[in-house]
């Protein structure tokens, strides 16, 4: 199958970094080109779509920031990706923060019975009235799976995007009971970084993947923000804390997936250009993104 690069250059739904600045993401798509994850993983061809405007005024009704505008660009990406299945080809997106999940999970819904693995230093499974920032970023995994206001879990009628049992919410270190508990409550499958070391990178991936094909699911989407990496080989990040994975713990991980004739696409979120002055650690995850990449596919 034919790679489609999809750029969301997208900062919707985190909040200001400081008064007055917009959080860098919105050139994730740029910087990792500049440091040739495009001509590395030679595209069959290259879309993009510019994101609405930025606010940092939260929503009166939702209490979220940039709600209507995340709403019509989610629907406008959803369009997207569908064309690009369509076309067989697989969508290779490129964020933004984790809010264009929306898009690609309405695409999935569109389409079939779909998991999500996601690859995440936090859970981004709670409620607004946790939510201290009101962003879609931290909201996302809980938006999709039919958990929020329905002006954005129920877009185009199609709540739940993915159902909550077939969630895989995979390396949050972010531990604080209240935190969790969002998602320990729930019927979605919750492995802390402190438990996928316990289990094992490739016990947790096979027992992934077993349940993909056990439940007929007719695919899963991959979601990496990557602040699941280690604080100090990935500090250029919104959130930052300690530990998380190595590369070699990722490269496991990600390579079991990559190999997958289940996996539908994927999505990269989080990595902030501004917080790299050097593109050093940018050139690193390239090199082992796409190693891994190349050497599944």
């Amino acid at each position: 199958m034919e790679v489609c690069i999809i750029e969301f250059p997208s900062n919707l739904g985190l909040k200001e970094p400081q008064p007055g600045k917009e959080p860098g993401v919105k050139y994730l798509p740029d910087f990792l080109q500049k440091h040739n994850l495009h001509s590395i993983l030679n595209p069959e061809n290259i879309v993009r779509l510019d994101a609405p405007d930025y606010s940092n005024v939260r929503d009166a009704e939702t209490k979220i920031l940039n709600s209507d505008s995340l709403i019509e660009y989610s629907i406008q990406q959803a369009g997207l990706i569908s064309k690009t299945f369509d076309n067989n080809q697989f969508p290779f997106i490129l964020g933004g923060d984790c809010s264009i999940l929306l898009g690609a999970a309405i695409a999935l819904k569109q389409k079939g019975n779909y998991g999500l693995f996601y690859l995440d230093g936090h859970t981004d499974f709670m409620d607004i009235s946790l939510s201290e920032t009101g962003g879609v970023g931290g909201m996302a995994a809980s938006i999709v799976t039919g958990n929020g206001h329905k002006k954005l879990t129920d877009i185009l009628g199609l709540i739940p995007y993915i159902k909550e049992e077939n969630l895989w919410c995979v390396g949050n270190r972010e531990y604080d009971d209240e935190y969790e508990n969002e998602i320990r409550n729930s019927d979605a499958t919750y492995i802390s970084l402190d438990e996928l070391r316990k289990r094992g990178i490739s016990k947790c991936t096979a027992s992934f993947l077993s349940e993909i094909e056990n439940k007929n699911l007719d695919g899963f989407w991959l979601h990496i923000d990557v602040d699941v990496l280690n604080d100090e080989i990935m500090p250029c990040v919104d959130s930052r804390t300690p530990d998380g994975l190595t590369y070699n713990e990722f490269n496991e991980l990600t390579l079991a997936l990559f190999k997958s004739n289940k996996l539908a696409g994927l999505e990269i979120t989080i990595l902030d250009p501004d917080l790299d002055k050097t593109g050093e650690y940018t050139n690193a995850f390239v090199t082992h993104l796409t190693s891994a990449f190349n050497k599944a596919k």
